[in-house]
């Protein structure tokens, strides 16, 4: 439904979703973790590329983006047990657990906290947990909303009282996608931010604060599919995350950025989709 559904947590919270299908898809659910701001709508792309692979897609909004109560100080776990209901109230036993940038967390967040739930892990240019074993910053066009939320929550929300995009963020094949068959990405998170910073603020301090749990941990199958040329998440986060994922494969894509990289949407999900991959 374009309006979405909502869901009342046990503590009481809201929690928007959004859901492409019925119960009983011939190849299953994909759960997609949105990125950066979204507002965890179901992007036409994904919907297309799921639909033609016979696959339900259920999206959730995290706490603090539309129709999804804040939960100040969340962390991915937090937001990834959000979608472990979502999935409970539908009737999803089993899925695969996909995001792209910020979503990539909350995507490896439901393996760790379900991993008889989660087929398969597919992140594209999902950004690392906070660590100083990797320079995390170096490579980040513009990396101070980051900075600020390892300072503090406060700090990241005087932040974004004065933030604006860094243009430099994206390469050119990057506005191409954006101009192109992701389009509706553009549009979407501009409607996030219309809305408000509340969610964004509380994913980027989540991203610099501990999961919830360690990489080394994950035992479901995890694919990393990573644009060479990324200034918004480098290629760094996808190498280290790939050392430390026992059952992980690694997809370095030469010259793609943040967003050209989900051209591979297609590949990511036969890959998910194949029985002896």
């Amino acid at each position: 439904m374009a309006d979405g559904d909502e869901l009342i947590t046990p503590d009481g919270r809201t929690v928007r979703y959004y859901d492409s299908g019925v119960a009983g898809s011939p190849s299953g659910t994909l759960v997609w973790h949105h990125g950066t701001p979204q507002t965890g709508r179901i992007l036409e792309p994904i919907a297309a590329a799921a639909g033609e692979r016979g696959l339900r897609v259920v999206s959730v909004a995290r706490p603090g983006y539309e129709g999804s109560s804040p939960l100040p100080g969340r962390a991915v776990t937090d937001a990834s047990a959000d979608v472990l209901l979502v999935a409970d109230a539908l009737g999803v036993d089993s899925f695969i657990s996909a995001g792209a940038s910020g979503g990539g967390p909350h995507a490896l967040g439901c393996a760790a906290l379900a991993p008889d739930r989660v087929d398969s892990v597919i992140l594209f240019a999902g950004i690392a947990p906070y660590t100083t074993d990797i320079d995390w910053f170096t490579g980040m066009a513009d990396p101070s909303g980051l900075r600020a939320a390892l300072e503090s929550s406060d700090a990241r929300t005087v932040h974004a009282e004065t933030a604006e995009f860094e243009g430099a963020s994206f390469i050119a094949r990057d506005w191409t996608a954006l101009s192109g068959d992701w389009r509706a990405l553009g549009s979407d998170a501009g409607a996030a931010g219309n809305l408000g910073p509340e969610g964004e603020i509380e994913d980027d301090v989540a991203y610099t604060s501990p999961w919830g749990f360690d990489l080394a941990d994950i035992l479901t199958r995890v694919l990393l599919v990573q644009g060479d040329a990324d200034r918004v998440v480098p290629s760094t986060h996808a190498d280290w995350q790939h050392a430390l994922i026992r059952n992980s494969e690694l997809w370095m894509r030469p010259g793609d950025g943040h967003i050209s990289v989900l051209a591979s949407l297609a590949d990511a999900l036969d890959w998910a989709l194949a029985p002896n991959h």
